[in-house]
């Protein structure tokens, strides 16, 4: 299976790379860091290599510089299994003086931090992949793009490849590179291994800690049931308890999400802070999403025809892709993706706030006239809270759905888009 699907990383790593000596790219296993990487990368070093593993350890305790030598820029896979190789690409890349020196990626935070000494401030840039959004899995046509959305057109028109029950199957594989390449039924598969590998070892091996699989598999079906919804840590505690007999305090969750977190397989979504003409009080919870709404469905046990019988779960796991999507497009346009809501209950599902102070409000509905002119109001409410004298007022306000035959523009200016026309 040697295809390569293009991802939005690819060009956001090289850009990267003009401006710093290395590049760090983070994020769960099997996202495709690696094989993204490998498509800039000259030289590679995979240090994961079982046959080469104790001489590369043995190197990066003694003289680490031997292990980046190669054509540049160079890839230092699953770097994380030596840490000391951080300060060693950082002494490298101030004495070449040169960027686009190396690539590293990693699946984990490096569980010995004291073997770094150094930020790598100045010399490495950040970035964060996610498993495949629709556009890049090939499900979406992309013909409706949140840059166009951004200069407010006066019309939109595109039609949604996607049905009802794609929108399920694809909640359930997800957007896992390889499972986009395999029949139907191995595809949905493939979550489910990656949950059995997180459950049973991943959550211990990201710091040593040996953690209880059936809590493990407790909390992560607790936060598949609050995906999307700002709940506090006790509440997450008393939906554990109600299954498990032994004491379980806050400190031992907050461990266990820490390490999810870690191993890139949940991130909440922080709360959005505008200026507001009301006196309403913001709302700084976040809210609990996975990264994948594929591990949402592997916590909870169902598939696609589960979800077509469930629309209240379908409703939530939806909304965990569509901010999987969000999140990736708002990657390539210097953005980055918050939720709002307030003491008066007013909420937004999603807003996409850009560097340079633009942003979109942007609720998010499975689908649904009802629902979608729900959605609409909401934004209308929202967009006319704002104190538009202490800053802009939104570029766009789009209901993103599942169903629906077409995306368009309705009178009130509300952009309505289904999921499978979107791209960045």
């Amino acid at each position: 299976m040697d295809f390569y699907k293009p991802r939005i990383l690819d060009h956001l790593l090289k850009r990267k790379l003009s401006g710093k000596g290395a590049v760090l790219i983070e994020g769960p296993k099997w996202c495709g860091k690696t094989t993204t990487a490998e498509q800039t990368a000259n030289s590679i070093l995979y240090m994961a290599n079982p046959t080469h593993l104790d001489e590369y350890l043995n190197l990066a305790d003694i003289d680490p510089s031997l292990l980046l030598e190669g054509t540049t820029p160079r890839l230092i896979d699953e770097w994380q299994i030596a840490p000391q190789l951080w300060d060693a690409i950082r002494f490298e890349i101030d004495h070449r003086n040169q960027e686009g020196q190396f690539i590293l990626t990693g699946s984990a935070v490096p569980a010995d931090s004291n073997k770094i000494q150094h930020t790598g401030t100045g010399r490495f840039a950040w970035l964060t992949m996610y498993p495949m959004s629709l556009f890049e899995s090939g499900e979406s046509n992309g013909k409706i793009t949140l840059t166009a959305l951004f200069q407010q057109p006066e019309k939109i028109a595109a039609a949604n490849p996607l049905t009802i029950h794609d929108i399920a199957f694809l909640v359930c594989r997800g957007g896992w590179p390889r499972a986009t390449f395999m029949d139907r039924e191995i595809a949905l598969d493939q979550a489910y291994d990656i949950y059995e590998a997180i459950i049973h070892s991943d959550i211990s091996r990201v710091d040593g800690i040996q953690r209880n699989q059936e809590r493990t598999k407790k909390l992560m079906r607790s936060y598949a049931r609050h995906s999307g919804q700002s709940v506090p840590l006790e509440t997450l505690r008393k939906d554990i308890l109600n299954n498990d007999m032994d004491r379980l305090d806050s400190a031992t969750i907050s461990s266990y999400i820490n390490a999810l977190k870690k191993i890139f397989v949940i991130e909440d979504v922080e709360s959005w802070n505008p200026n507001l003409r009301s006196k309403a009080a913001i709302r700084s919870s976040d809210t609990r999403y996975f990264v994948d709404p594929s591990l949402a469905a592997a916590s909870l046990g169902i598939g696609p025809n589960d979800l077509l019988n469930d629309p209240k779960t379908f409703g939530f796991l939806f909304e965990t892709l569509c901010i999987r999507d969000l999140r990736v497009y708002a990657s390539a346009l210097n953005g980055k993706i918050y939720h709002y809501r307030d003491s008066y209950g007013l909420e937004c599902d999603a807003v996409l706030h850009r560097r340079d102070g633009s942003y979109g409000l942007i609720e998010i509905k499975l689908g649904g006239e009802r629902l979608i002119e729900e959605g609409a109001k909401t934004l209308k409410k929202l967009s006319n809270t704002i104190d538009t004298t202490k800053m802009n007022e939104p570029a766009f306000l789009m209901v993103l759905t599942g169903t629906g035959s077409y995306a368009y523009r309705r009178k009130d200016g509300v952009y309505v888009v289904p999921v499978g026309c979107l791209s960045f």
